[in-house]
C-alpha cells in the first residue's frame, strides 16, 4: 500500500472513530463504558421458592404488589396507579423458560455483589397459587432480566433510592395534577388477568391487564382502560426501561409508527430534555421505547387522542441497576444514564392496547407481525420496523447490514454458533471483495517496483519540482500504475465495512451469545480475560485480549505491505514516515477496538488474517 493509500485509510478510520465518539458524547454518554464481569463468576442458582405467609404482608406502606407470570414475563403490578412496577423477563436457561433473553456478566455481577437487588419481584407480592391468592415474602433469587428500572436496596433490604409510581409502566397521569400516586383497588385477580379500579383527576378509571391464552405472542399482554368522564388531558405512560450497554455506549431510542398512503413509516423521536416535549400534530399507530436491545411497544387497538409526549428523567431520580456494580469505584454513575419515557393520550370510554415488552429481536418481531396480521382488514402491526441500524452512516449501512445479517443467520442454521457464523460471514465477505482486493494488492506491488525510479526522478529534478512531477506522471503512465487505485477498492468496501460494524454492534442474537467460556461469554460485549477492582485510565478494570490480538495482526499486515531494505538507514524519508504511520495505525485501531464488542473484533481480526494470506499469495505469484 503506497503512502497516499495508507494516509487515506488512517484518515477515514480516525474520522469515523472521532465522529462516533462525539456522537456518543452528544447522546449523553460521557464515558464509553464496557460491560463489567465479577472477579469470581458463580453459576446461576435455581430460583428459590419463598415461604408462604399466612398473613397478607405484600405491601410497602399503602402499596401492594400483584404478579401475573408466564414463560416470557413476570408482570409485577402495583396498587399505586394500577400500574406495572416491574416487568421481569426470565432467562433462557431458567426454569425451562421459552424466553430468548440470555444472562450476561452484568446479571451475574449484581447477583454476586448485591443479591438483595437480584430478587424478582423485588418486594413481597400476591400471586395465584393452586387457584388461591397467596402472599409470598420474597421473590426468586436471580433468573430474570429487569426490563424496567427498579428501586435500589441496601444490604438490609431498605430502599436507598425509590422509584416514584409516576415512572411505573402504564400509569395514568393527568395534565396539571399530581395524580400518579393514586391508590387503585384490585377488583379482580386471577391466573391470567387482573383488574384495577380507581380515580384520576376526578375521573373513574378501570384498568384490566390480561395475558390471553389464544392468539397471543411471546412477551405480549393486553390492556383495556375504561374512562368514565372526560378523557382529555389523561396520558398513558410507557414506563422507564433500564440501561443496556450497546457497543460500549448507552443508546436509548424512541420511535413511533405512522400510516401513510404508500405504507407504514417509522420516525425516530429526538431524545428530549427534562422539560419534555408534546407533539400534537401526529397520531402514532404505536410508540416504542427501547434501550438498544430491549424495550416496550405500546400499540393502541382502538382510537385514542391525538399526539404523544416524551420526557427525560435524570438518572439520579431513577438510577440504573448498573450503578450497583462496583459501586465504590463509581463505574456507572447514575447521572450519566438519564431515563426516557413516552406517553399516549387517552379518551373517554373503552380503549384497548396491545403491549410488547421484551427483546427487539428481528425474527421475534417478524413472527408477531405474522401472528397479528389481518389481511382482510389490510392490517399488519409491523413491529419489526422498530428495529433499525444505528449510527451516523446508517443511511448507507442499513441495507448492507440487513443483507449481511441474513447471511449470518444462514450460517448460524448450519453451525449453531454465532461466533463461527461471524467467521464464515467474514470469509464470504472477503470472497466477495476478492477482485477488488486483488486490484489493490497489484497496484501496491507495482508502486513498490517503480518506487526507486520515482526517487531517482525526485533527486534529479529537486530544483525543478514541477518538471519532476510531470516526469513522475509520465512514469506512472508508462508503467500502467495509478497512484490512487489502492484507495478505490477501500472506498468501495466502506458500505460493507460500516454495515458489518453496525450489524455486529447491535444485533440482539449476539447479546449473551458465548464463544469461549470464561473469556468470550458475550459476542455483543468486549471479551474479558480477567478483571480487577480499581479502574485504570482508558482500559477501566478489565483486560480485553481480542483488540490487542487485532492490533498485532494489523501490525504484521503493515510490515508485509512495506518494502523494507536490509539496512534501515537506506529508508527514504517518505518510507520512514510510511513505516511510522503503519505502526501508529495498529496502535490507533487497538485503542479504538478496545471497547468494541468481541464479535466485531473477531470479524476484523479474521478479515485481516485473510487479507494477509491473500496478499502473501498474490505478491509471491506476481514476483515469481
Amino acid at each position: 500500500m503506497d503512502k497516499r493509500s495508507l494516509t487515506f485509510v488512517i484518515a477515514v478510520s480516525l474520522s469515523f472513530y472521532a465522529i462516533q465518539t462525539v456522537f456518543d458524547l452528544w447522546r449523553g454518554d460521557p464515558q464509553s463504558v464496557n460491560e463489567i464481569s465479577m472477579a469470581e463468576p458463580i453459576s446461576r442458582p435455581i430460583p428459590e421458592i419463598a415461604q408462604q405467609q399466612t398473613v397478607a404482608t405484600a405491601s410497602t406502606g399503602d402499596e401492594e404488589f400483584y404478579v401475573l407470570e408466564n414463560d416470557y414475563q413476570q408482570l409485577v403490578f402495583s396498587t399505586k396507579g394500577g400500574a406495572l412496577a416491574e416487568i421481569n423477563l426470565p432467562f433462557q436457561s431458567s426454569r425451562d423458560s421459552q424466553s430468548i433473553v440470555k444472562e450476561i456478566d452484568i446479571d451475574r455481577s449484581i447477583l454476586s455483589q448485591s443479591p438483595q437487588n437480584s430478587r424478582f419481584p423485588l418486594r413481597p407480592y400476591h400471586a395465584i397459587i393452586d387457584g388461591r391468592d397467596t402472599v409470598r415474602s420474597e421473590g426468586f433469587l436471580g433468573g430474570y432480566y429487569p426490563l424496567l428500572r427498579r428501586p435500589i436496596l441496601d444490604v438490609e433490604g431498605n430502599e436507598t433510592t425509590s422509584i416514584s409510581p409516576q415512572y411505573y409502566a402504564f400509569n395514568i397521569t393527568a395534565d396539571q395534577t399530581g395524580s400518579a400516586n393514586t391508590r387503585f383497588s384490585v377488583a379482580e385477580f386471577s391466573q391470567n388477568q387482573i383488574r384495577f379500579e380507581g380515580t384520576v383527576a376526578g375521573r373513574r378509571i378501570s384498568k384490566t391487564y390480561s395475558v390471553p391464552q389464544e392468539r397471543n405472542g411471546p412477551y405480549c399482554l393486553e390492556l383495556q382502560i375504561q374512562v368514565d368522564g372526560e378523557g382529555e388531558g389523561l396520558w398513558l405512560s410507557s414506563g422507564v426501561p433500564d440501561v443496556e450497554i450497546v457497543g460500549g455506549s448507552y443508546v436509548p431510542q424512541l420511535k413511533y409508527q405512522l400510516k401513510k398512503p404508500n405504507g407504514a413509516e417509522v420516525e425516530e423521536i429526538k431524545l428530549p430534555d427534562e422539560q419534555g416535549r408534546i407533539d400534537q400534530n401526529v397520531s402514532p399507530y404505536w410508540i416504542s421505547n427501547c434501550n438498544g436491545f430491549l424495550g416496550l411497544i405500546v400499540d393502541p387497538l382502538s382510537k385514542i387522542g391525538v399526539g404523544y409526549k416524551v420526557q427525560m428523567i435524570p438518572g439520579a431520580v431513577v438510577p440504573t441497576r448498573l450503578s450497583i456494580i462496583d459501586h465504590a469505584y463509581d463505574l456507572y454513575p447514575a447521572a450519566n444514564y438519564p431515563a426516557y419515557t413516552t406517553a399516549l393520550p387517552l379518551k373517554s370510554g373503552l380503549t384497548k392496547f396491545r403491549i410488547f415488552a421484551g427483546p427487539y429481536d428481528g425474527a421475534l418481531l417478524s413472527d408477531l407481525d405474522a401472528l397479528y396480521e389481518e389481511p382482510s382488514k389490510n392490517y399488519n402491526p409491523e413491529y419489526s420496523l422498530a428495529i433499525s441500524i444505528q449510527g451516523w452512516f446508517s443511511f448507507i449501512s442499513q441495507p448492507f447490514s440487513k443483507f449481511l445479517f441474513l447471511l449470518m443467520q444462514l450460517f448460524y442454521l448450519i453451525s449453531r454458533s454465532w461466533a463461527i457464523s461471524i467467521v464464515l460471514l467474514t470469509i464470504t465477505l472477503r470472497a466477495m471483495m476478492y477482485p477488488l482486493n486483488n486490484w489493490s494488492i497489484r497496484s501496491t506491488v507495482k508502486m513498490q517496483e517503480v518506487a526507486p525510479k520515482i526517487k531517482a526522478l525526485q533527486d534529479r529534478y529537486k530544483s525543478d519540482p514541477k518538471r519532476g512531477q510531470m516526469e513522475i506522471m509520465n512514469l506512472y503512465r508508462e508503467a500502467g500504475v495509478n497512484p490512487f487505485s489502492g484507495c478505490l477498492p477501500m472506498l468501495l468496501q466502506m458500505p460493507f465495512l460500516f454495515g458489518m460494524f453496525y450489524m455486529l454492534k447491535s444485533s440482539f442474537p449476539l447479546r449473551g451469545a458465548p464463544f469461549i467460556s470464561g473469556w468470550i461469554d458475550n459476542l455483543a460485549a468486549p471479551d474479558v480475560l480477567f478483571s480487577w477492582g480499581q479502574p485504570l485510565w482508558i482500559i477501566g478494570n478489565q483486560f480485553h485480549l481480542l483488540p490487542i490480538l487485532t492490533g498485532v495482526v494489523m501490525y504484521i499486515q503493515g510490515k508485509m505491505t512495506q518494502k523494507t531494505p536490509k539496512d534501515p538507514s537506506q529508508l527514504t524519508e517518505a518510507e520512514q514516515q510510511q513505516k511510522m504511520m503503519g505502526t501508529m495505525m495498529s496502535v490507533v485501531f487497538t485503542a479504538m477496538f478496545y471497547g468494541f464488542p468481541s464479535g466485531l473484533n473477531i470479524y476484523f481480526m479474521f478479515s485481516t488474517l485473510l487479507g494477509i494470506a491473500q496478499q502473501k499469495w498474490l505478491t509471491s505469484k506476481l514476483k515469481g
